[in-house]
């Protein structure tokens, strides 16, 4: 381990989504992660939140939570932790006897992170959602998607990855390093509404400024302008394009040909039909690949859009090592970089309870100890 957060020990309850993201980041990091499953998941011999790639560099304990043996044995976890992660409704860990209150009483140095859609608190706290409706509501999907169609959700990149585990890491890396300075823990409230809204912070100032419409699909970022925008090529693959700047869009008519022609001006908006209209069967006259024989490494602003197993196989990806195959599984390589302290991935993600004996001997429980707990079906 020689990531930034080597001897940093967390504990991640077993979840979904961005709670595994943000352990994932800290595992990557060189942080010491024990992912805790149920004793069902155990005895299932599955855990339903368990992603390849993004469960990579923990270990599994299995523990009965329903169990009050078991409940103890997490708390003897806490005591030794640097942090807990959790992403269950607001309620449920204190229904669990683990709660922030119990958990900081075992150990006031804790830094409590908990992920949810809505937040601890408010109106909607306790009720469920998912990523499309997070953003919804934080004011970011009605600005995704074309001029006369629908709000188009981006997959689940910005209520749950972006907005949600990014923001836990985030907190509670921030959080642990209060921690050093103060000596007391605290609980952090990463809430996939709240995260998602900040993201948004660009476009909240430009609107403050008069420089951003809410009509979708107008505006130079959202496909409004033909400058930034996508293209099909003539084998029926597409090209990105973002020449925003003068001196960028300057070299794409010089490159492509076009700065002879008398085109409307780049940001004359009553010519951006028109300008589009070239720009779409300019494009479709060559293949992707022509394109980026003219245009690819140039300023500008060009590149091939890429679906990943293509992505995997770029030059300019495979140089930087960003995609990496490590034990059988094509995936992303841990970001971001550091000169002196890289991350690394740690070991595959594991099967359900499949570290407990190693784990809890690393953590300070005797053979004895693990054995009384199995023999109460209180561990896995």
């Amino acid at each position: 381990m020689t990531g930034p957060l080597t001897g940093v020990k967390v504990i991640e309850m077993a979840g979904i989504g961005p709670g595994p993201f943000a352990a994932m980041l800290l595992s990557d990091m060189g942080a010491d992660v024990l992912h805790i499953d149920r004793i069902q998941s155990v005895e299932r011999g599955t855990d339903p939140g368990a992603v390849p790639v993004m469960d990579r560099g923990r270990r599994s304990v299995g523990i009965d939570l329903k169990h009050p043996d078991g409940v103890e044995t997490l708390l003897r976890l806490v005591e030794q932790a640097d942090a807990l992660t959790e992403g269950f409704r607001p309620g449920v860990m204190e229904r669990l006897g683990l709660g922030p209150d119990v958990c900081l009483a075992r150990n006031p140095r804790l830094v409590y992170g908990r992920m949810t859609g809505w937040g601890q608190d408010g109106p909607m706290a306790h009720a469920a959602g998912h990523d499309i409706n997070y953003i919804s509501l934080a004011g970011a999907l009605a600005h995704f998607g074309r001029a006369g169609g629908k709000p188009t959700p981006p997959i689940n990149l910005i209520g749950d990855f972006g907005g949600g585990g990014m923001f836990l890491a985030f907190g509670v890396v921030c959080a642990l390093f209060e921690a050093q300075r103060s000596g007391e823990g605290q609980v952090v409230d990463a809430a996939m509404v709240d995260g998602s809204a900040i993201l948004m912070s660009m476009f909240w100032g430009l609107k403050h400024l008069g420089a951003f419409s809410e009509e979708l699909g107008t505006n130079v970022l959202d496909t409004g302008a033909p400058c930034y925008d996508t293209y099909e090529t003539a084998d029926g693959r597409y090209i990105s394009i973002g020449s925003l700047e003068p001196q960028f869009y300057a070299e794409l008519l010089e490159r492509t040909g076009l700065a002879s022609e008398a085109l409307p001006e780049q940001m004359d908006r009553d010519g951006w039909p028109l300008l589009r209209e070239r720009f779409t069967d300019l494009f479709r006259s060559k293949t992707r690949d022509e394109w980026c024989e003219i245009l690819e490494g140039t300023d500008a602003c060009f590149a091939p859009v890429l679906p990943m197993s293509e992505a995997a196989e770029h030059p300019h990806i495979t140089a930087r090592g960003t995609i990496v195959e490590q034990d059988g599984i094509v995936q992303p390589a841990p970001a971001p970089r550091f000169s002196r302290t890289p991350g690394a991935i740690q070991r595959p993600g594991p099967k359900a309870g499949e570290h407990t004996d190693e784990a809890l001997a690393e953590w300070g429980f005797s053979a004895d100890d693990v054995a009384k707990l199995r023999d109460a079906r209180a561990i896995a």
